[in-house]
């Protein structure tokens, strides 16, 4: 009888659905400290500590660096797209080369990183 119990459980279960949490992909590895650093030494001098484009270096530049905290541009990009341009820089989507490419950035401090530049949108 046993047996019989415990084969109608396991065919029960093979039946059922699987578990949407076991088979989603692991979250993305963060390194928001790394990032915030690299904000800060790479980034700042064009687009600013507060991200509105206003760097030191932005008087020079011709466009002017993107302002993190247009909410309409926010809403238009994904968080594929803003990875994107950070490991490939400006020229490597079509925008200005003197945004330059990062590809020293481990992925952990490139996700951190759009993780930085999409928190300028809750501001």
């Amino acid at each position: 009888l046993l047996s019989f119990v415990a084969a109608a459980c396991s065919k029960g279960a093979a039946n059922q659905p699987p578990d949407p949490s076991t088979n989603a992909p692991p979250p993305p590895v963060v390194d928001l400290d790394k990032a915030k650093t690299v904000f800060t030494q790479r980034c700042v001098p064009c687009h600013g500590a507060t991200g509105n484009g206003d760097g030191p270096a932005s008087a020079q530049l011709t466009p002017k660096p993107r302002n993190y905290t247009d909410k309409v541009w926010q809403a238009s990009v994904d968080d594929a797209y803003i990875e994107k341009i950070i490991k490939l820089g400006g020229a490597g989507v079509g925008k200005s080369p003197a945004m330059p490419n990062n590809p020293d950035l481990p992925p952990e401090v490139i996700t951190g990183l759009k993780d930085v530049v999409r928190g300028f949108n809750q501001k």
